[in-house]
């Protein structure tokens, strides 16, 4: 007698079991009763002719095949998720939602503008924007968990697209009357002292991407403050007597006005900006809409003082 085909569900069956080490609390989640989860189980097992659950009378443990083969059922059963999703959200031109992952200059600098043009035609559309961490964009977008995403290219993952945008030009963001902003000669890293300086702590992207790329500059060796959030840095920053360094676009929409930005020179430094999509698939007609208003504003607005864009590789 041939041996039956594995299924999607026999996947989803294995995960539950490998995942609570527990058939009764897998049969409740997957709505089954317990005898039936143990059919499939064993079905699953005769399948590919090899044990997958050791079973005692107080536990069930993985066998060596089924813990080297776990990662690939979990990629299977994600792909294919995804894809219906993807299926369905193709289906969804005047209604849906669209899921967006962006750092909060970014929203203030590009998105709110084409956001406000986009409700006029697609007024139903509900849009979620997340402001992940730098650590967690990439991963979310593979993941299927926001549609595209507008961030620095980290990791680099090879399921995703990076099409570049924006260079946005670091520079010392300081009260208006301070010497530093009212100085009009062109200000140099080497002119800046460890004293009053109030950094952006290791966990962040800001202070993340300054020690990678600027970090044996004395400023950064020196003692100094720091904070973990644009809004207690710019609190900090009112009171005067104290500056920091910034990407341009992390100033705007802020209600901080007596702060000012002034490019860094000898050298420039830049953080680029790309638009990071997933590889081969298709986004819904209604997020492809808001894109295209978007990258169209982008390449024809007056761009920000420090913000310049990114020409695509060839």
């Amino acid at each position: 007698m041939p041996k039956s085909a594995v299924s999607l569900k026999h996947l989803r069956c294995f995960l539950a079991v490998a995942e609570t080490a527990s058939f009764t609390v897998a049969a409740t989640r997957l709505f089954m009763t317990q005898s039936a989860l143990t059919a499939t189980i064993q079905q699953f097992e005769d399948a590919v002719g090899v044990k997958m659950f050791d079973r005692t009378t107080r536990r069930v443990v993985l066998t060596h095949a089924a813990l080297h083969f776990k990662p690939e059922a979990e990629k299977a059963v994600f792909t294919f998720d995804t894809a219906v999703s993807d299926l369905k959200a193709l289906a969804q031109a005047e209604q849906g939602h669209i899921r967006i992952g962006a750092a909060a200059s970014v929203i203030h600098e590009f998105l709110v503008h084409a956001i406000a043009q986009f409700r006029e035609s697609y007024p139903h559309i509900t849009i979620s924007l997340r402001d992940p961490s730098t650590q967690q964009v990439e991963q979310l977008v593979a993941e299927g968990k926001v549609d595209f995403a507008f961030d620095g290219k980290h990791q680099g993952l090879d399921g995703l697209e990076y099409t570049p945008l924006v260079a946005d030009r670091y520079g010392v963001v300081c009260h208006k009357d301070s010497a530093m902003a009212q100085d009009h000669r062109p200000l140099c890293w080497a002119d800046l002292t460890p004293a009053q300086y109030v950094a952006f702590s290791a966990d962040t992207g800001i202070g993340q991407f300054l020690r990678q790329r600027a970090g044996h500059w004395p400023v950064f060796a020196g003692q100094h403050d720091e904070v973990a959030t644009t809004a207690s840095l710019f609190a900090v920053l009112s009171m005067g007597n104290r500056y920091s360094v910034l990407p341009s676009m992390a100033l705007k929409g802020s209600n901080f006005s007596d702060l000012v930005f002034r490019e860094l020179h000898q050298p420039a430094l830049s953080r680029d900006i790309y638009l990071i999509t997933r590889r081969l698939r298709a986004l819904s007609p209604g997020a492809q809409r808001l894109l295209d208003i978007l990258l169209t504003h982008i390449r024809s607005c007056t761009l920000s003082p420090g913000v310049s864009l990114l020409k695509a590789s060839p």
